[in-house]
């Protein structure tokens, strides 16, 4: 029997769908029917309070792959322990099953602008602790994140803040910058001042400021000596610790400089203070900086809702970062209920020509298992993902898969998953769908609790007899009531080729068109 459409709500369908387009990894008709039994509030509020579905049960592992898995050990022993291949394939099951859809949304954000790749860090325990520990603060303060991040030892690896040393002009040692220039050029605050909507400032001959000077540079550098990685099994704390990563960096004082250092918006940090002095009054500095708000709220706005937002839309979020309802400044939280909550994000139709974004593929695959019906392993997604171009975790730099003002060619609007889109990935997309549609992915037996990736078209071929209300189907849960006529009456025009009676082809025929079209491409 076909699956009943959510009843009737103050929360239109079409608004829920947007909704759950924004804030988890798709919507289906049961999501739909919770949106609209609690309200938009309601169900964000429910959100915000839900544990995470995390990363937790990979053992701990010596860091060097040849005595974690010597010649004895099984044959997947690289793969489940030395890799990202064990949480990539869990970020997809738990995209499309975990109950906490929000919190994983926004961790996947934050992955993407706090970035530790597996391409340097791909030990399987120590990523999953990263990516467990933005799961964690998703909601929390953004000053508490930026000094977790500061001191895991996986950023510590990635960013070579990891036993940086203090100066020692005999011996030709100074501190390593690469931390301290990428904290504040891509985790914090940007390379340019801004004003409140996101635009850059500029000085009385109309040119921009920059946020900060290799001087700063320089001072943040000194401020992140002293730190090596957490000892091993109850091992005492000592400097040039091997790669260990259970638990922060831990801080060691007589290797970290003790000099005078100069930080933003001319802040001095006075000479002969203690290591965590200078570290806490660093993080301070960093996160009261008024770009903060500007800077991290656009760039989640892009993630969860629209590449393009208006500077009156980054303005209110921005004054939420910097004064929640009860006086706190950078609640993540209450941003995340904001951006969502905004006129800008909720309504039953968007019409600019500026609207929306382009689904990156882990949420293109999500949001079609999701919404079509169907289990999966991960294994399968994981595959695919890469093949579009997002290697779940892995980015190819610390500036993510895409910048966040990559360009659309012909225009003045920026698109960043577009950064990802190519002719190949393209058909990769389409090809995806016509592969899942024909048929399960036989599991790999080499994966524990390996069950493949298959699609459920029951409830679809129910529908299939009578085209208008399966395609009315197809057009709440993936075009939100907003399928164009064109896509609709090509779609029709096919199913009519197509005997009745054959329930499944014309299931998978309807399917495929929607989902394979421009429309469908980009999130509105």
């Amino acid at each position: 029997m076909p699956v009943p459409l959510p009843p009737v709500s103050a929360v239109s369908t079409a608004d829920a769908v947007r909704l759950l387009e924004q804030a988890s990894f798709g919507p289906s008709l049961s999501t739909i029917a919770e949106v609209q039994a609690a309200g938009v509030a309601g169900w964000i509020d429910r959100q915000l309070s839900l544990p995470a579905t995390g990363y937790a049960g990979y053992p701990v592992m010596d860091a060097a792959q040849s005595i974690g898995c010597p010649s004895t050990a099984i044959a997947t022993c690289g793969r489940d322990n030395y890799s990202l291949f064990p949480i990539q394939t869990r970020f997809f099951r738990n995209a499309m099953n975990g109950p906490d859809q929000l919190r994983q949304r926004v961790a996947f954000a934050l992955s993407q602008i706090f970035v530790a790749s597996g391409n340097e860090v791909a030990v399987t325990y120590a990523m999953a602790g990263y990516q467990q520990m933005l799961l964690d603060n998703a909601f929390g303060s953004f000053r508490q994140l930026l000094e977790q991040v500061t001191v895991s030892p996986v950023m510590g690896r990635y960013l070579d803040m990891a036993n940086n040393d203090r100066p020692n002009p005999i011996g030709g040692v100074e501190p390593n910058e690469n931390f301290a220039r990428e904290v504040l050029q891509l985790f914090s605050l940007g390379v340019y001042e801004l004003n409140p909507d996101g635009s850059r400032k500029q000085d009385g001959q109309g040119r921009t400021i920059p946020s900060y000077d290799q001087d700063t540079v320089e001072g943040f550098a000194h401020v992140f000596t002293g730190w090596t990685y957490p000892p091993k099994d109850g091992r005492p704390i000592r400097w040039n610790s091997p790669r260990h990563f259970t638990g922060p960096m831990v801080a060691v004082a007589d290797r970290h400089d003790t000099g005078a250092k100069s930080l933003l918006s001319g802040v001095v940090l006075p000479a002969n203070q203690s290591q965590d002095q200078d570290f806490g009054q660093a993080m301070d500095n960093i996160a009261g900086h008024p770009n903060v708000g500007p800077f991290i709220g656009r760039q989640l706005i892009q993630h969860l809702v629209t590449s393009n937002p208006s500077p009156a839309y980054v303005a209110r979020i921005t004054a939420v970062f910097d004064r929640d309802s009860h006086g706190q400044r950078g609640n993540l939280g209450a941003v995340v209920r904001a951006i969502l909550l905004d006129p800008e994000a909720r309504g039953d139709l968007k019409t600019a020509a500026d609207y929306g974004k382009l689904r990156e593929p882990g949420l293109f695959l999500a949001n079609m298992m999701r919404g079509i019906g169907g289990s999966s392993d991960g294994v399968y997604l994981r595959a695919r993902s890469t093949l579009m171009g997002q290697n779940i975790y892995q980015a190819p730099s610390v500036f993510s898969f895409y910048p966040s003002d990559y360009p659309i060619q012909g225009t003045e609007l920026v698109g960043p998953s577009f950064g990802l889109y190519t002719a190949g990935t393209a058909f990769e997309r389409i090809n995806l769908l016509a592969r899942l549609l024909s048929g399960p992915v036989t599991a790999d037996s080499t994966v524990t609790g390996a069950i493949g990736t298959q699609l459920d078209l029951s409830a679809w071929q129910a529908l299939a007899g009578d085209p208008s209300a399966l395609l009315d189907r197809i057009d709440l849960l993936f075009f939100h009531g907003a399928m164009s006529f064109a896509s609709r009456i090509t779609i029709q025009t096919t199913l009519s080729t197509i005997p009745a009676t054959d329930t499944a082809s014309r299931a998978r025929a309807a399917l495929y068109l929607a989902l394979s079209s421009a429309q469908y491409q980009v999130a509105q």
